[in-house]
């Protein structure tokens, strides 16, 4: 080379060094690997014919939409055209807003679906509204043109919900089980009812306290008669008397409302009756004390100091008061009977008391008592329903744990979906 730049004149030399780099980068070139290009660089084709129709067998907020998927949304593109789609829905400004037209203004609501999806239910429309969707296909190279609906969809209430039949068969089965039972009851038909420990000892508390000479103190609760707990708390009451008129034994009945004193003197009054004792009778033992919580705790427990009863029942709904009737009557060493609604109660009754009504037997304690039909029958059709609610808890919690095990299953999956989905409409 340096031989040859001596013979040469420099202007050649210079001309051959610039031969020489040129041939370098044309050599260079031509080994380089090219770049791998992006199929479909550019935006990818739209999808195609959108349709969007009322959603059958619903409450009127539901619109099925189906489009054809964009011919670029093919799993063979490594990698994809297509990330996803876009939806767009838009409430029609003649259909928003109240009756006069005021605040009628656009409803704009994008919706982001995955790419290998040609159909989709917008369950967030209002019955009645009109709406207009378009949609998009998008991809690494932007969006696609749009396409839209031929025109406005407007969802319809139907006169039956589909997603809630599986609700109503429950609920006809629970329905179908009250009366079968009911009937069964009036045919004389033995029911088994589960016996109640503290509905057992009431009598023998009545005839404790008719053997020492002593009265029976019955306190309904301190709410009104529009609580369910202090309906069954005069219920028991109608039974204790009965029982204290055959024994001849003295039942006394403080109370915090005047509706409940009169219930509990209606209730009182039928019992003797029934007993025939109604000479015995006394209606000025049935009586009400005061609206104050305090003022009628007061009164109750200075009459068990005083008076000294010999059996106490307390049955209705209590709040602090509980754990002061309780350990008043224990001190005067009566047996002692409760009940009530109040979870948070019962663990000082339980504490404090001879028997105690736990949870749902306050309830059953009419039906348990007086063996009515109606009673009855309602007592074993919530039984029923019971079974029920079991039987459809554990399935969900089988399918569940299935599902998780073995995520690629189908049938568990499926179950597990029409369960929730469809036989209990959602939850």
């Amino acid at each position: 080379m340096s031989l040859l730049c001596r013979l040469l004149p420099r202007p050649s030399w210079f001309a051959l060094g610039l031969v020489w780099v040129l041939g370098c980068c044309v050599v260079g070139s031509a080994w380089a690997q090219p770049e791998e290009s992006v199929p479909g660089g550019g935006a990818p084709a739209p999808a195609g014919a959108l349709e969007a129709s009322d959603h059958p067998g619903d409450n009127g907020n539901a619109i099925d939409l189906r489009w054809t998927l964009s011919t670029d949304d093919r799993a063979e593109f490594k990698p994809r055209r297509v990330k996803g789609y876009r939806l767009e829905r838009r409430a029609l400004p003649s259909a928003v807003g109240g009756a006069d037209g005021e605040g009628a203004t656009d409803e704009m609501q994008v919706t982001e679906l995955p790419y290998g999806m040609g159909q989709f239910v917008d369950r967030q429309c209002v019955p009645g509204r009109s709406y207009q969707y378009r949609l998009w296909a998008v991809g690494p190279g932007g969006e696609s043109a749009a396409i839209e609906t031929d025109g406005p969809v407007t969802p319809q209430r139907q006169w039956w919900d589909g997603t809630r039949t599986g609700f109503a068969v429950v609920l006809l089965t629970i329905c179908g089980a009250v009366i079968w039972f009911t009937e069964r009851a009036k045919r004389g038909k033995s029911l088994h009812v589960r016996e109640i420990a503290a509905l057992r000892a009431m009598q023998e508390a009545v005839g404790r306290a008719t053997e020492m000479g002593r009265p029976c103190l019955f306190i309904p609760g301190i709410e009104d008669m529009n609580e369910i707990a202090t309906v069954a708390g005069v219920a028991i009451l109608s039974h204790v008397a009965e029982t204290a008129a055959d024994y001849q034994a003295e039942i006394v009945v403080p109370t915090t409302r005047s509706l409940v004193m009169t219930a509990a003197q209606e209730a009182v009054w039928g019992a003797y009756l029934k007993a025939d004792r109604a000479d015995d009778y006394r209606p000025d033992h049935i009586y009400y004390v005061s609206d104050e919580q305090f003022a009628y705790v007061a009164h109750v427990t200075g009459y068990m100091v005083r008076e000294k009863p010999a059996a106490c029942f307390y049955t209705g709904v209590f709040y602090a008061e509980s754990l002061i009737f309780a350990e008043t009557g224990n001190s005067v060493g009566a047996i002692q009977i409760a009940g009530t609604s109040e979870a948070t109660q019962l663990p000082f009754f339980v504490a404090g008391c001879d028997y105690t009504l736990m949870g749902e037997e306050l309830f059953a304690a009419s039906a348990y008592l007086t063996r009515e039909p109606q009673q009855l029958g309602s007592l074993k059709g919530q039984d029923a329903g019971k079974v029920l609610a079991v039987g459809l808890l554990l399935a969900g919690c089988l399918l569940a744990t299935a599902v998780e095990i073995w995520p690629g299953w189908d049938p568990p999956v499926n179950a597990l979906r029409w369960l929730t989905g469809r036989l209990l409409g959602g939850g």
